[in-house]
């Protein structure tokens, strides 16, 4: 096991045209955090050239191979001061002379590896083409190290082939924009991978296009170790590489209870052509016509009396009905409560499921609750969709903590229902701790994921504001939740997600429920979450087209979802080796 070591995050502005400044500022900078005892020193994406290049001709004068000249310069700094370094440059390949943008890890030894930016952001195309090297981790005297650029950490399954591969810690460089950092993604991509997360990223302003800052240090339970705000800097913290190979999110084993077998279409992407078309093919499961719709979600503390449960829920749906829902979800195990699951568990057609069916009917809307569910011998935790004319079905979870699995079996299919405004899907708890779940659904054309909960452990944070000037409308004040997990999974899948938890303080459930847009980068935000002394959150969801026979809501489009490259996704859905 490696020994814990300093690592840095560089923060910089580039100039564009003027590569020899930006190469001996970033010599500077790596020679400072080496003098502080850094053995690991990242720098941001495109760090020795600037960024926002016109097209290939323009860039073409700054390109080099790699091993080039610069690499050369690098590698002696790391040599004589015995570090590794990750610096952001314009590669070209000799052999077809294309670009890329790429990174590359430098040892004492020399180059180590590189990686080619694999999703391009709206920039790239204009001069480079997409790496072609994979998704790679490089084993080091100080540990493993996974190299990731700007947008490919947009896309879940970057960061997990990192994880699956034994990455101690990500180095994210980027040239992050349009968003107060340290960023809720970077955040996401180190918590649900249980390890840490290098941020270098670039400041200021070019050709109109103003950079994040926010460089920083993330550990694996979501703690900013160390940041810097603005302005050129080094943010400094411990790697412990034992702590990133326990794996852990909430003390659970989160690699451990992953599913591969039931990962597959992971290795699809059904945006590839036009969702309206692809979704009617050979008259097989259309999408429902989008429309605009409101979506609830409530919070309660469940008792172990199922009787008072539907009471709850009830009359909550009752005032919540009045505002103009038509969906409301309430949290994990609502119908029959939190502290003897095996004990209150009930059969699909049992009394219980039978009365909030009624609810709903005599409110003519859908419903969505937990439940602990009796089939035979066996228990599972299950979510329920009750319509107006009949019980929809069931969703049985398949992600397990492992206190559930004293109680319950996993569920083994995923569950998605046409509803007269878009196609649903379901979560429950735990589930979202995997970012293949909501990508599954996502993949499948669910317009909306519902997560019934019941989370205690922290899922959130707060920012306190930065000094970089952003253009309207994006926040840069203080933000009680500025990371909400949930927030990203949303965003992430272009889906709305109505994520209903329970709320009990005096137990250590938060609440914290919210209805989330499928846009993260649309402000103000497209959400409404529980604060306060409130119980429901109400918002007004969209999946409508604006005429012509193409999506033109992202919820339909799914521009993120279209993006991936999956033909590097294999290790994803690789059978899960026995005792891992």
């Amino acid at each position: 096991m490696p020994v814990p070591f300093k690592a840095a995050a560089v923060q910089f502005e580039p100039t564009m045209f003027d590569k020899e400044r930006n190469i001996e500022t970033l010599l500077a900078l790596v020679g400072e955090a080496a003098d502080a005892g850094a053995r690991l020193i990242v720098t941001p994406e495109m760090g020795t050239t600037g960024y926002c290049w016109h097209e290939r001709s323009e860039v073409a004068p700054f390109v080099e191979p790699i091993p080039g000249p610069t690499t050369r310069r690098f590698a002696q700094l790391a040599h004589e001061r015995n570090c590794f370094l990750v610096i952001g440059m314009p590669e070209v390949d000799p052999a077809t002379n294309l670009y890329y943008n790429s990174a590359v890890l430098i040892g004492p030894e020399g180059i180590v590896g590189t990686h080619r930016k694999t999703h391009p952001y709206i920039s790239e195309p204009k001069w480079a083409v997409s790496g072609d090297l994979g998704h790679e981790v490089f084993e080091t005297e100080i540990g493993r190290i996974a190299l990731l650029i700007c947008m490919d950490i947009h896309f879940v399954e970057t960061a997990r082939l990192a994880a699956l591969k034994g990455a101690d810690v990500i180095c994210h460089v980027s040239n992050w924009l349009a968003e107060r950092t340290p960023a809720p993604y970077w955040i996401n991509r180190a918590f649900e991978n249980g390890c840490y997360l290098i941020e270098a990223n670039r400041w200021g302003l070019e050709r109109g296009v103003q950079f994040s800052g926010g460089s920083c240090i993330i550990s694996p339970d979501a703690d900013i170790l160390a940041v810097v705000d603005g302005g050129d800097g080094i943010a400094y913290a411990e790697i412990d590489p034992a702590r990133a190979r326990a794996r852990t999110v909430w003390g659970e084993p989160i690699l451990k209870q992953r599913r591969p077998d039931l990962y597959m279409e992971l290795m699809t992407n059904t945006f590839a052509w036009n969702p309206s078309d692809f979704f009617r093919l050979y008259g097989h499961r259309p999408l429902p016509e989008g429309r605009k719709a409101k979506v609830a979600v409530a919070e309660m503390e469940p008792a172990d009396d199922p009787a008072a449960n539907l009471q709850t829920i009830a009359e909550t749906a009752k005032e919540i009905a009045l505002e103009g829902a038509e969906l409301i979800v309430f949290p994990e195990l609502a119908l029959t409560g939190l502290s003897r699951p095996a004990e209150t568990a009930v059969a699909t057609d049992a009394p219980t499921l039978v009365h909030l069916q009624r609810i709903a009917a005599d409110l003519g809307i859908h419903l969505v609750a937990g439940f602990a569910e009796r089939d035979g011998e066996d228990c599972y935790n299950s979510a329920v969709l009750a319509g107006p004319e009949s019980i929809v079905g069931t969703y049985r979870k398949i992600h397990l903590t492992e206190a559930e699995r004293g109680w319950a079996r996993a569920g083994d299919s995923w569950a998605v229902f046409d509803l007269p405004f878009g196609r649903l899907g379901l979560l429950i708890g735990h589930d979202m701790s995997f970012p293949e779940a909501g990508r599954i659904l996502a993949l499948k054309g669910c317009d909306l994921i519902a997560c019934p909960a019941a989370v205690r452990d922290r899922f959130h944070a707060s920012h306190d504001g930065t000094s970089i000037a952003q253009p309207a409308p994006i926040p840069t004040g203080a933000d009680p939740l500025h990371w909400h997990q949930y927030r990203v999974r949303a965003g992430e899948n272009n889906c709305w997600l109505a994520f209903a938890n329970v709320r009990a303080p005096l137990d250590g459930y938060p609440g914290l429920s919210g209805v989330f847009g499928p846009d993260t980068f649309l402000f103000p935000r497209q959400e409404a979450v529980v604060l306060d002394n409130e119980s429901y959150a109400l918002a007004e969801i969209d999946t409508s087209s604006l005429g012509g026979p193409y999506p033109t809501h992202v919820a339909r489009r799914k521009d993120l979802v279209l993006m991936r490259q999956p033909h590097h996704y294999g290790d994803l859905v690789a059978p899960r080796a026995e005792g891992s």
